[in-house]
């Protein structure tokens, strides 16, 4: 969302930028990389809060924002129970809403979950949908919405790179992570916080990363999510050994810093997915389905699955020979979706 915003900023108009403060050191971080300041921060987040919780407060707090900016348009981006949630608050009050990164589908109701079901919601309710891809376009024209609504722009995480790739001071970061890559011979990038992938899917990674440790030639870098249900089991089984390194939730920066230093990602992250292209880097995908089918298509992603044995078989095979990735160019986008998103708005909603 950040691009759309600083391009709405730049032409003059006034976007009011609404957060929920889900896991806050990590909103407060990214916001901080851009100098983004939140004008309203519903702060909403409770330790063991269920989903249904969430979307209660939400439904709640919501309205008093509406109250008080009475919006033209209110933009949701992804597949949240948040964007879910508010584009839901703005059609019962008749507030127009547009769709960032509209269109993503695996069909398959719990997988993930809840984002599947999420974003099938929102296209059900937004006036416009922006999509990322060719893919993304024909899914919600199967699903019967007009053509007239959609504006395929490219994913806007492919903006939010280039605003950022060029500033990051690579001594810099590698000494603010207290990392050494000189010592090893490939470094290896994991991250992990997908609610399916929680408990036997979670002790599968594990089993993984423990048997790719062995060969001390291997970095494992592992930023821990702060839901506790994944930092306490991953602290509990991977804290001491010697060549993989836990580190607290990263900055935008430093994640640019790791995917672009690291030989492989070992992810469920869908964002990643999109991320690592640009940097020609092959990522394992620790999920049966995922909605980001054109990075597979292309050769950046594989599908393992939290299976273990697949996870070591395919990370040896891609470490042993690394695939030619170079010359094919990240199939979600060119870096200029949110002046696309922005040009169809002025002409559409203000």
């Amino acid at each position: 969302m950040v691009p759309v915003i600083l391009e709405m900023r730049k032409r003059g108009l006034e976007p009011v930028l609404c957060t929920t403060a889900q896991h806050r050191e990590m909103l407060d971080q990214m916001l901080e990389g851009f100098s983004l300041k939140p004008d309203f921060d519903l702060s909403l987040m409770k330790p063991g809060q269920s989903l249904n919780g969430l979307s209660s407060a939400i439904f709640s707090e919501i309205d008093k924002v509406f109250d008080k900016v009475d919006p033209e348009v209110v933009l949701v981006q992804g597949d949240t129970t948040t964007a879910n949630i508010i584009a839901q608050a703005a059609f019962h009050r008749q507030i127009k809403v547009a769709h960032i990164e509209a269109g993503l589908r695996t069909y398959q109701k719990y997988s993930p979950f809840p984002e599947e079901i999420n974003r099938q919601l929102i296209s059900r309710l937004a006036n416009w949908h922006f999509t990322p891809t060719t893919k993304a376009t024909q899914n919600l024209l199967k699903e019967g919405v007009h053509d007239k609504t959609i504006l395929q722009t490219g994913n806007t995480v492919v903006d939010a790179l280039g605003l950022i790739s060029g500033k990051i001071d690579q001594n810099e970061l590698a000494s603010r992570l207290n990392l050494n890559f000189t010592k090893f011979q490939k470094l290896i990038l994991v991250t992990g916080h997908r609610r399916e992938n929680f408990g036997e899917g979670m002790e599968e990674l594990f089993k993984a990363l423990l048997e790719l440790a062995r060969d001390k030639k291997n970095l494992i870098v592992f930023p821990v999510h702060l839901n506790p249900e994944i930092k306490l089991t991953v602290e509990k089984t991977l804290q001491n050994i010697s060549n993989i390194r836990l580190l607290p939730p990263v900055s935008y920066p430093e994640l640019i810093f790791l995917l672009k230093n690291c030989d492989l990602v070992i992810s469920d992250s869908g964002g990643i997915q999109e991320e690592a292209p640009t940097f020609k880097k092959p990522v394992l995908v620790t999920r049966d389905f995922t909605e980001r089918a054109e990075a597979v298509e292309a050769g950046f992603s594989i599908l393992t699955g939290a299976n273990s044995e697949n996870i070591i078989n395919q990370a040896l095979k891609l470490l042993g020979t690394p695939p030619d990735l170079e010359n094919i160019e990240n199939p979600f986008g060119d870096g200029k979706a949110a002046k696309r998103i922005v040009d169809f708005l002025e002409s559409h909603a203000f």
